[in-house]
């Protein structure tokens, strides 16, 4: 057995990040495989996800809402890239300032 001289050790899950922080890592070698032995303080990161959306996307909710393109942008990441959604928000708040 030996040491792992380890500053963090970070396990990528499908929705967060797993951090052990200031790790002991042992190594062990069994039969031509390794097996890794953590311990250490825990740290949960949720992944952010990521809004996909064109230049195209945000050109047609601004015509459409009668926005700037900047307010296009943030109505659509918002509303997670969905451009129906993103004009009828942008439309709504419009209409709440109009008044």
């Amino acid at each position: 057995m030996r040491e792992l001289n380890c500053e963090k050790v970070v396990m990528t899950l499908p929705d967060r990040d797993l951090i052990i922080e200031e790790p002991r890592v042992s190594v062990i070698e069994v039969q031509g495989e390794r097996i890794y032995q953590i311990v250490g303080r825990e740290v949960e990161v949720p992944h952010e996800e990521e809004v996909e959306f064109t230049e195209e996307d945000v050109k047609l909710v601004a015509e459409q809402a009668g926005v700037t393109l900047e307010e296009a942008r943030r109505a659509l990441e918002e509303v997670g890239g969905d451009l129906a959604q993103a004009i009828i928000l942008l439309k709504a708040r419009k209409g709440d300032a109009d008044a």
